[in-house]
């Protein structure tokens, strides 16, 4: 008899498609809670961190707003989660206070890493990355970064431009001449990371 996987360990949802988090498996068999597959690692978390304190700083509040917490993007049958999301205000005063996905596209996303679970849904956490960072800009997004702390390099993608592949260390542009250095801000963390 097949074990029935609850819906709290669907990540996303791809074309209809469930995505589980990482190690669902386990929260099936009992060896670990939702909690423990639901929350990001300390570097995930970190860098999420830094770039959002960044963001805050530098951007033109009057203009965006930023969300983070793996804010919810519905798309035709899909739903993504986005570790950081801007939003032009405009955009945004469509939508009311509602407990919903969004379904208006950000113009940037910025992803840290992944909760998703790559077994079922793919061979690799390569394909994943493009398939998804695909999916947003077809639905609108202008531009998708993709932090990876496995190799410590950024994925840089719009739409009808080429992708770039750049380390963490260069100054990576994200909007309006504001651009991010990911070593530069974890090095001003030296007293949390040391």
């Amino acid at each position: 008899m097949k074990t029935k996987i609850p819906t709290t360990l669907i990540y996303e949802v791809k074309d209809g498609k469930p995505i589980y988090y990482k190690d669902y498996e386990k929260v099936v068999k009992g060896e670990k809670s939702i909690e423990e597959v639901m929350g990001s690692s300390f570097i995930q978390s970190l860098i999420i961190s830094v770039i959002v304190e960044y963001l805050f700083e530098k951007i033109d509040k009057t203009k965006y707003t930023v969300l983070f917490n793996e804010v919810g993007f519905s798309f035709g049958k899909s739903k993504r989660c986005l570790d950081i999301a801007i939003y032009l205000n405009k955009d945004l005063k469509a939508s009311s206070l509602k407990n919903i996905y969004l379904k208006i596209p950000p113009k940037v996303v910025i992803e840290v890493d992944t909760k998703a679970d790559l077994k079922r849904y793919s061979a690799s956490f390569d394909f994943y990355v493009r398939e998804k960072t695909q999916d947003l800009l077809d639905a609108g997004v202008e531009k998708v970064l993709w932090f990876s702390s496995y190799d410590r390099k950024v994925l840089i993608a719009e739409k009808s431009k080429d992708w770039v592949i750049k380390p963490w260390n260069k100054d990576i542009d994200i909007l309006d001449s504001i651009s991010i250095n990911l070593e530069i801000l974890l090095k001003n963390k030296k007293e949390v990371i040391d």
